[in-house]
């Protein structure tokens, strides 16, 4: 039996893209592990893939934070110590359980059904196609977070919402700083008021002159306030851009270093929505997600008290070679669909289509745009995210013969 876990492991000392060796470890002996939180709170970590699905479907593992203290599991200087439940925010659908989760979720079903997005298919591979047209004027070595993998899905995400693509900098400036992880109280909320503020001024302006996206398709359904309009319109905006950003530049830091599995697809570009599958199983960015023990839970064969805060990694899960064999291979042939890489329940990414049309679009015009692109700096100087909530690179210098 393993020793109580302190605090989250979170070095990345296996490597740009596994998860920290003493997860990895962990996964081994105990996947479902006690954890001893840094306030003093014992609670728990879920590593392995059949306990992250269990609990994952399971609603009374609560995503609500307004239930009870949800206790962070690693040092954050300037942030007090949570002793009593955070407030419920309006519209925040992610941090809700059925019925309220349903009821707003319901809302944006149509927004993002597969016949929708696979309709926008061409439109998005026409802004890759206009991004790609701007890097290749530039002269290398560039950096691909910000001539690329930040502007495409900025575009696409500014596009569906209809939010003025001029205000990207503004808010791709705040949602950056909201997801620091040590930062003090004031330049979170800081920056969460930033956003809500222009994103409350956004949505009274689409309610009283919509027009065709869909923040003004939900603008137009009275049963919505102003604040679940902000909430849900923040939590579009942050995830439909950060997360594919960061996948589409981590992914092509991955590739460049699997120098055999990139020339594999580069020669089959049929190929692609199996890789980008693999891709986001072997990254799997967004990593880290709290549950909240609402009665007496049995989970992997430990006994989870009412009341605990259970932390749940899904790149441990998708690197669990009781469900993948080889998983800390990367390996395009791989059919990887069963990752949980968007989640799992009823909290499943709503806008996974979405982003697997602009992963595929991505890396398909990058590989065929540019063959010989390589990084430009060696791999060990490439700055990875770990200060962040959402995993990447900071930047990634690349370079290629024009």
């Amino acid at each position: 039996m393993t020793d109580i876990v302190q605090g989250l492991p979170m070095d990345r000392d296996a490597g740009p893209f596994a998860p920290p060796s003493a997860i990895t470890r962990l996964r081994a002996d105990r996947p479902v592990s006690p954890l001893a939180f840094p306030d003093g709170h014992q609670g728990w970590l879920v590593t392995g893939y059949e306990a992250v699905r269990q609990m994952m479907a399971d609603t009374r593992f609560s995503s609500r934070q307004d239930l009870g203290v949800v206790h962070v599991p690693y040092e954050t200087p300037g942030m007090p110590v949570a002793t009593e439940p955070s407030p419920q925010i309006p519209g925040l659908f992610i941090a809700m359980d059925p019925p309220d989760h349903g009821r707003l979720r319901r809302k944006l079903i149509g927004a993002f059904t597969v016949k929708r997005m696979r309709a926008l298919e061409e439109h998005i591979a026409e802004i890759v196609e206009r991004q790609l047209d701007e890097l290749a004027r530039l002269a290398p070595p560039v950096d691909l977070v910000k001539h690329f993998a930040l502007p495409v899905p900025s575009l696409v995400i500014c596009e569906l919402l209809g939010v003025p693509y001029a205000d990207r900098d503004t808010f791709q400036l705040n949602s950056a700083q909201f997801l620091v992880r040590e930062q003090t109280v004031e330049e979170k909320m800081g920056a969460y008021g930033a956003m809500t503020s222009y994103l409350a001024q956004l949505v009274i302006g689409k309610r009283a002159e919509p027009g065709e996206d869909i923040l003004s398709d939900l603008a137009r359904d009275e049963d919505l306030s102003i604040e679940e309009l902000v909430g849900i319109a923040f939590l579009l905006l942050l995830a439909g851009h950060e997360t594919t950003a960061n996948m589409l530049s981590l992914g092509t830091f991955a590739l460049l270093e699997n120098p055999d599995q990139l020339a594999e697809l580069r020669a089959d570009p049929e190929l692609m929505p199996d890789a980008v599958e693999e891709l986001m199983r072997y990254l799997s960015v967004a990593d880290i997600f709290y549950r909240y023990a609402s009665e007496d839970l049995e989970l992997g064969g430990e006994t989870i008290a009412a009341g605990s805060t259970v932390v749940v990694s899904l790149l441990a899960a998708n690197r669990d070679p009781e469900r993948f064999e080889n998983p800390e291979r990367l390996a395009i042939h791989r059919k990887a669909r069963g990752h949980v890489s968007f989640g799992h329940g009823v909290h499943q990414c709503l806008g996974q289509q979405l982003a697997r049309i602009e992963m595929r679009a991505g890396f398909d015009g990058l590989l065929r745009r540019f063959p010989s692109l390589r990084l430009a700096v060696p791999a060990d100087e490439v700055k990875l995210r770990t200060d962040m909530n959402i995993y990447g690179v900071h930047e990634l210098p690349v370079t290629w013969t024009p």
